[in-house]
């Protein structure tokens, strides 16, 4: 089994596994495969939450297409009728300006990305594991990619990690990076528990230095503004979460 492609029933028991709660490893070990070839089918079709089996075997049916289209001769070939050459033309123009659309929003996303604080080469990062068709690259792709040093990628990774942004598993002697549909949220669970901190730190503060002195006063207003913003926050995962769940049992 090791090697041969994901069968419509591996997919059913990869759903049927997420829906029992069972690890990717575990469900990995079931199917008899490996759990960096789980975690890519999982993350490129929906992610743990979303996943489902008919419309990740469609997605891939419709992959697989794709890829066996094969091109049209460039050069006009007398046993080509004209009609094939000018599809063949119009198939390359339209390839070309998909490609250079793509470049296009990414650089966009990028420099978005940077103007809200976020440094340029992390953004790259960023991008390119985000805008990718699973969802994940390895550092070595990461490196061929963006043209950098490992050392690069790795520190721009350690920020994303940090931020829960990304996760990382190890595929034989590379390791993998992966975003998915969750990202926003556990990354603004995290921003939500930086509120908690701040608010109980300026708490404290200001009960040492008295709330009747200036610097009390400033500590005191502090932390009831990220209380209350931390509060809201909170509220808006929670309201999204619920939103997201009703919205995949529709689907």
């Amino acid at each position: 089994m090791p090697g041969e492609r994901l069968t419509a029933e591996h997919r059913r028991r990869i759903a049927e596994g997420l829906a029992a709660g069972l690890t990717y490893a575990e469900i990995a070990r079931r199917l008899g495969r490996s759990r960096s070839t789980v975690s890519r089918e999982i993350a490129r079709n929906g992610g743990p939450h979303g996943y489902r089996a008919a419309r990740a075997q469609h997605a891939t049916s419709w992959r697989a297409r794709r890829r066996r289209r094969a091109p049209y001769a460039a050069v006009p070939d007398p046993a080509v009728p004209d009609t094939a050459v000018l599809d063949a033309a119009v198939l390359d123009a339209a390839r070309d300006r998909d490609a250079a659309t793509v470049r296009e929003f990414e650089e966009r996303f990028v420099a978005m990305m940077t103007e809200t604080g976020m440094a340029p080469m992390t953004a790259r990062v960023f991008a390119a594991l985000f805008i990718s068709e699973s969802g994940s690259l390895t550092a070595v792709e990461l490196v061929q990619r963006l043209q950098v040093s490992p050392a690069t990628i790795s520190h721009a990774v350690r920020w994303l990690e940090q931020r829960e942004l990304v996760a990382r598993e190890r595929e034989g002697r590379h390791m993998r990076y992966l975003v998915d549909t969750e990202v926003w949220y556990r990354a603004w669970a995290a921003s939500t528990r930086s509120m908690a901190r701040w608010a109980d730190t300026a708490r404290q503060g200001a009960q040492i230095l008295g709330t009747g002195t200036p610097a009390g006063d400033r500590l005191h207003t502090t932390s009831q503004f990220f209380e209350l913003l931390g509060h809201d926050m909170a509220q808006a995962a929670e309201h999204w979460r619920q939103a997201l769940s009703t919205r995949r049992r529709q689907a």
